[in-house]
């Protein structure tokens, strides 16, 4: 590594040098990536230097857990080991546990280096920690959580809608065992009591009421030699059968056989109980259960200690104990005062009501673009998030001509390590706002983005419904209100990608969607293997062509900043060769000279002969032609 950063730059240098004795090779002959192992994280620390004190050697620990590591040393850099945002808020929530007070999130960010966040951490001021989460009497009435709330309003005005549904579906190679999959499901209704929760009204207020543990029915379904489109239809179709929150289930299940050793399992849950972080949740427990069952032996699951009902009641005394009126003014002194809409060029007038209806289009980056991407990032010290969040802002701010850029960003909301492996619909939306001016750079703006992401982690409990309660926008049909577009990256893969299980390989399906609930959504994932990015938009207002320019605009943009990030965002490169030229040339044609030999009265005659009965003039309801005109006009000549 050392010769390498003598002679490359930054971006260049591996961030992991593994050694192998053979590259694995796919049954063509070609590099199997997904075969390669994952870096060996030791390897990549350098020189060992041992935790000595007691702190230190808790603090390592933790981070060993948290990314993967067998050992952790003082020299260690967060994120150089493969750290981001979603990994370092785990380390603060369980630090929050060993210290039993606070830790600031930016503190890791300043100190990434094991030493250096250690001594932060001892000079830091011990602030008050948040009440512990209790278990709840399941005998008392059990409230909604705030986001609950907002989902059970938009259920009632749309119960038939499938804006708020949470899919995912798994294609199923190999011998499928159908009673050891029942038994999967029927010990996920008994571990998780979301998933047999319902709910009910008892004169103006709304509570959860969690049902008995019963047995999940699995719906069956024969698709035999099924095409792709038609396997895609039906998964649609399921995701599109609405839920009834009074008598659920809120789960559902289809089993499609496509043939004696392919499977389809599609898994749809009401967003009243769940989000993606959940769903991820439920399937990699339904995987361990599974190769438990199949194999004749229960699968050792960690207790829950709490379910989300406690997470609800608890939500609601924290908040009503103060934390509400702390994280409030923060977001009002940011959000407060106008409420701009964010104005993007159009292809077609905004409907008065939205209707959800959406197209994707799928945006891949170019291998070295990313390879430099990841060296800005890690030498203006941020996240890849912040980083292609700032580019986004910025591409949107060309667009629109606006200042005032706000984006919303789903956040996990999981900060403590009780709800890491709960199923229920924690996920919160956070609105990050972005002052621009076209002379300030790039690099600036990059600043800026990670100052307000940090800002927003530390003030990230504040319910998004009771936000916009409070700032009061303007309310609309058309458009959903703090912002229009959403921004969402995900550090790692989130779906299952080829694991193996005894006689059965299991494997996330994916498909397009065709609903969104915002004007333009960008989704970007990070691998080892790249980023991967989709434009989501909605087909009332967008062409598929308009959103695929956009696409190359922010491909343009991501190199112009991988190259200089001192650029003013004003100047930088959002132009292809081609659509400058076509400016500069195509649509910039001289006009065609006019000829200056002859005055108005021999043009005026010229015509008169060529059209003497055509219209020349109207007037007060009467009408003259050439002939008669150019006869009056020699009169008075």
């Amino acid at each position: 590594r050392r010769a390498l950063k003598s002679r490359l730059p930054d971006y260049m240098v591996p961030a992991h040098f593994m050694f192998l004795a053979q590259m694995p090779l796919t049954p063509n002959g070609k590099l199997d990536r997904r075969g390669l192992p994952l870096p060996d994280v030791v390897q990549a620390q350098g020189v060992f230097v041992e935790p000595v004190s007691l702190l230190q050697q808790q603090v390592a620990a933790i981070w060993a857990e948290v990314l993967g590591a067998e050992r952790i040393g003082l020299s260690d850099h967060f994120f150089e080991l493969g750290g981001h945002s979603l990994l370092a808020m785990q380390v603060i929530s369980r630090l929050r546990q060993l210290l039993a007070h606070e830790v600031a999130l930016r503190t890791l960010f300043e100190q990434p280096q094991l030493e250096g966040f250690v001594l932060a951490l001892q000079a830091q001021d011990a602030t008050v920690l948040a009440p512990p989460m209790l278990a709840l009497s399941r005998e008392q009435p059990l409230a909604l959580s705030y986001a609950q709330e907002r989902q059970w309003f938009l259920w009632q005005l749309e119960p038939e809608s499938a804006a708020y549904h949470v899919p995912n579906a798994l294609r199923l190679s190999g011998q499928l065992d159908r009673a050891a999959l029942q038994r999967s499901f029927d010990a996920l209704l008994a571990r998780h009591e979301t998933l047999r929760t319902v709910f009910v009204t008892d004169g103006e207020s709304t509570r959860q009421h969690i049902l008995p543990v019963a047995t999940l029915r699995l719906d069956e379904a024969r698709l035999l030699g099924a095409s792709p489109q038609q396997v895609q239809a039906r998964v649609e179709a399921e995701i599109a059968r609405p839920f009834d929150l009074y008598q659920g289930p809120l789960l559902r299940v289809t089993l499609l056989q496509l043939s004696e050793q392919e499977h389809v399992l599609i898994l749809v849950q009401h967003h009243i109980v769940s989000d993606g972080w959940s769903m991820q949740v439920m399937v990699d427990e339904l995987v361990q259960l599974y190769a438990g069952f199949s194999q004749g032996r229960p699968a050792q699951l960690p207790a829950l200690v709490l379910q989300y009902a406690d997470y609800a009641g608890w939500q609601r005394e924290w908040m009503d104990a103060g934390e509400k009126q702390r994280q409030m003014e923060y977001w009002q002194g940011l959000l407060g005062g106008e409420q701009p809409v964010l104005e993007l060029p159009l292809d077609h007038p905004r409907p008065a009501v939205q209707s959800y209806r959406g197209a994707q289009l799928e945006v891949g980056l170019d291998a070295d673009v990313v390879a430099r991407l990841k060296g800005l990032a890690q030498r203006e010290g941020v996240t890849l998030f912040m980083l292609l969040l700032a580019s986004f802002q910025a591409v949107l701010h060309r667009y629109s001509g606006q200042s005032d850029i706000r984006v919303g960003v789903p956040i996990a909301n999981r900060n403590r390590v009780e709800t890491e492996r709960l199923i229920g619909f924690f996920v919160n939306t956070q609105v990050l706002k972005a002052d621009i001016d076209g002379q300030m750079s790039f690099a600036q703006l990059l600043q800026q983005v990670k100052h307000r992401a940090l800002q927003a982690q530390a003030h990230q409990d504040l319910p998004f419904e009771q936000l916009v309660e409070a700032l009061q926008p303007e309310r609309s049909l058309s458009h959903n209100p703090l912002f229009q577009v959403m921004f969402n990256h995900q550090a790692e893969a989130r779906v299952p990608r080829g694991e193996q299980l005894p006689g059965l390989r299991v494997e996330g399906l994916e498909w397009d969607s065709h609903t969104t609930h915002f004007d333009l959504s960008l989704d970007t994932q990070e691998s080892a293997e790249g980023i991967w990015a989709s434009l989501t938009y909605a087909t009332d207002l967008f062409e598929a062509a308009t959103v695929a320019r956009l696409a190359r605009h922010w491909q343009n943009l991501l190199d112009a900043v991988a190259r200089d990030a001192r650029q003013p965002i004003g100047e930088l490169r959002l132009l292809d060769r081609q659509e400058h030229a076509r400016l500069l040339r195509d649509w910039n044609t001289p006009a065609p000279a006019c000829s200056i030999q002859q005055g108005v009265q021999h043009l005026f005659e010229h015509q008169a002969q060529r059209r003497p009965e055509h219209t020349a003039l109207c007037l007060g309801g009467q009408s003259l032609s050439y002939a008669e005109l150019n006869r009056r006009a020699n009169r008075l000549a």
